[in-house]
């Protein structure tokens, strides 16, 4: 089944970029946002999180904030 992943980001985040190329290590599909870009983004990732941090993966309305690998197994 595809589980629908977004990892909300910026650029200049080192560990949003090891939580991309974790997913990416296991052949999972997901859409990346640069919140620093996109403000409406940025506010929904504030609802769903309650954090400003990054980065945030949404799994299928799972949310984890900062890169857990722990928790992204969990999730997929």
């Amino acid at each position: 089944m595809a589980r629908k992943v977004i990892v909300y980001s910026t650029v200049m985040c080192p560990y949003c970029t090891y939580a991309k190329d974790y997913l990416r290590e296991k052949n999972v599909d997901f859409e990346a946002i640069d919140v620093s870009s996109d403000q409406e983004k940025a506010q929904e990732m504030i609802r769903k999180s309650g954090q400003m941090g990054v980065p945030v993966i949404d799994i299928d309305g799972n949310i984890i904030v900062g890169f857990d690998k722990e928790k992204i197994d969990k999730y997929l």
